[in-house]
């Protein structure tokens, strides 16, 4: 296990301070294609997991929304439709590039009035405590160096009885689905990554990140000793990806 001044970068192990960098570094590389590989890499169900996410929220019009490491807008389209006019969506990501995407790419579906981009660590959120009525992170987790600050400071700033919604990539629950999934992250995924964006590296980096992601019940656990409350999971595609829901008392 690493020690306190190290941590996971993929596979690598790098000091702690470096991970953030590296991490900017991959999301740079490949914010202009971003939405385009998500599409490719999941033959586009990554839009069906999203959509269960907002089912799931509970999100209401009037509500407000803090959509962490919400990269190019996906989540924050739909749930700033749903809040309406009154309620309020905080499109937040720590990087500038994919940061930018999302805001041009809002502002070009007709989304500017309820919503706002900030960008922002999760481990240290620029918010009040108690502001959000819904706080979601999909496929952002993962790449947080300190995951546990991260889920206290979503804890603080999300209203009593608010929900947090976690989507990321999981631990398949089949054998069979697993070694295929294998197969497929370490060997399609590098060379469809050098194709579209010229950047294998950033996508062998996605696959080793997603390996080294607590499975679903360590996430569980890791979202009670938080302080969250009624935490489950839902398994999705055979759990290549779980969505994590917990209420804050």
């Amino acid at each position: 296990m690493a020690d306190k001044d190290t941590t996971h970068f993929g596979y690598q192990e790098v000091a702690t301070g470096d991970k953030q960098k590296k991490v900017a570094e991959v999301f740079h590389s490949v914010a202009s294609k971003y939405d385009l590989m998500n599409d490719l890499m999941s033959f586009g169900i990554h839009r069906l997991w999203k959509r269960y996410t907002i089912e799931l929220s509970g999100v209401r019009a009037g509500n407000s929304v803090l959509d962490i490491a919400g990269g190019t807008g996906d989540l924050s389209y739909a749930f700033a439709r749903r809040v309406g006019p009154e309620g309020q969506v905080v499109l937040a990501d720590i990087n500038e590039s994919m940061l930018k995407v999302g805001r041009d790419r809002l502002a070009d579906r007709g989304i500017a009035g309820n919503l706002e981009t900030v960008q922002a660590n999760a481990e240290s959120l620029p918010f009040d405590d108690n502001r959000f009525d819904v706080v979601s992170i999909a496929f952002g987790l993962r790449n947080v160096t300190h995951k546990e600050k991260a889920l206290a400071e979503m804890q603080r700033v999300l209203k009593p009885g608010g929900r947090l919604l976690v989507l990321e990539f999981s631990k398949p629950r089949n054998d069979l689905l697993s070694r295929a999934y294998d197969f497929y992250s370490f060997q399609a995924l590098p060379r469809m990554g050098s194709l579209v964006t010229g950047d294998a590296d950033s996508y062998r980096y996605l696959a080793e990140s997603i390996r080294m992601h607590p499975d679903q019940e360590t996430l569980k656990a890791m979202m009670s000793d938080a302080g969250f409350e009624r935490v489950q999971y839902h398994n999705l595609t055979g759990g290549i990806v779980a969505l994590h829901r917990g209420v804050k008392p």
